[in-house]
């Protein structure tokens, strides 16, 4: 496994991935394949643009020969798959584009790797796909996703078991919970909490602030990836996750002491359609095979604030573009 694909590598959790790999193994081969959405930056792999293990090609998984001219031109034995449209609250507004690219774009990047020959293929999915729950998630628990998002992210799951079940595709799925750290698009809920409270500007909080999620830092996703890639049994899928429990009102209120900010910027808004109140995962499988996360959620948020206010050119540039118009029409009448 040298050789290595990362698609949507210049997304979040993606290019962490690539930096990762390539601080890691000397001898590793990065490609990164990557349609440069809204959410798809190369800011976030400018550091390593000079590297000669390191090259980007602009491209989307949904065009089926594109991927197949790229994994053959790079003679590709691993695919790590972070393309996907990934934010609940866009699902909600406009649906169809996260079936395009995460159901059908993984069946493409499946088919082009069982046609090919290749020796891994990871899926990198999400806590969502469970649904809102009571007790700690296990991998075996039924999925009830709940928003267009997380239904897109359990059916790519579906294709990925059905590729090894039937063709032997050597596949593996991640299901993390919320990731935070560096270059994470400010539409999420702590880099928005985060470069909102810098501006003392409010931060909106959905419904009565309870609903409960996990936070595990990037790194410690990117580190539980690389164990799997070698370790990893076919056709498993693997919980990866913080092991903490926090609610948006707990988020806001740390941010804003992290930032030595008012606890009068938080602000309730008009909660979420379909809002999922917990979700909780049970990372007993991973962690037998000697994974655990480096980072608690104190200090993964402390980190993640810090790299933040230090890199105000990465998030202003970002913000003052497309995402204005997305704030306006997803926080507009809330705040108003």
């Amino acid at each position: 496994m040298k050789r290595i694909l990362v698609t949507g590598g210049a997304g979040f959790i993606g290019s962490n991935f690539v930096h990762y790999m390539l601080d890691k193994y000397a001898d590793c081969q990065i490609v990164v394949l990557d349609k440069l959405t809204y959410a798809g930056n190369l800011d976030n792999l400018k550091d390593i643009a000079g590297d000669p293990r390191y090259t980007f090609v602009k491209g989307d998984i949904c065009d089926a020969k594109s991927v197949e001219e790229v994994i053959a031109r790079h003679n590709i034995d691993t695919i790590v798959n972070f393309a996907a449209e990934t934010h609940v609250d866009r699902s909600l507004m406009e649906a169809g584009q996260f079936v395009q690219t995460d159901v059908f774009g993984t069946y493409v990047l499946l088919e082009a790797s069982r046609k090919l020959g290749v020796e891994r293929f990871v899926q990198i999915s999400t806590d969502e796909v469970y649904g809102t729950v009571t007790e700690a998630s296990k991998e075996d628990a039924p999925l009830r996703p709940r928003s267009p998002y997380s239904a897109s992210k359990a059916a790519g799951e579906q294709m990925v078991y059905a590729y090894h079940a039937t063709y032997g595709l050597p596949t593996l799925i991640t299901r993390s919970s919320n990731n935070i750290g560096p270059y994470q698009y400010p539409e999420k809920v702590v880099p928005l909490f985060i470069t909102n409270a810098i501006d003392d500007q409010p931060l909106p909080v959905y419904g009565d602030g309870g609903a409960v999620r996990d936070y595990i830092y990037v790194m410690d996703h990117c580190e539980a990836i690389d164990l799997l890639l070698h370790q990893g049994k076919p056709g498993e899928a693997y919980n990866v996750c913080g092991g903490n429990q926090v609610n948006t009102l707990q988020l806001a209120d740390a941010v804003l002491r992290l930032l030595e900010k008012p606890e009068g910027l938080v602000q309730l808004v008009a909660d979420r359609l379909g809002h999922d109140r917990r979700y909780c995962l049970d990372s007993s499988k991973i962690r037998s095979l000697g994974w655990q996360p480096g980072h608690d959620f104190d200090k993964a948020l402390e980190k993640t604030v810090a790299w933040y206010v230090q890199n105000e050119w990465w998030w202003r540039r970002i913000k003052s573009g497309e995402y204005a118009e997305y704030y306006r029409r997803q926080y507009g009448q809330r705040l108003s």
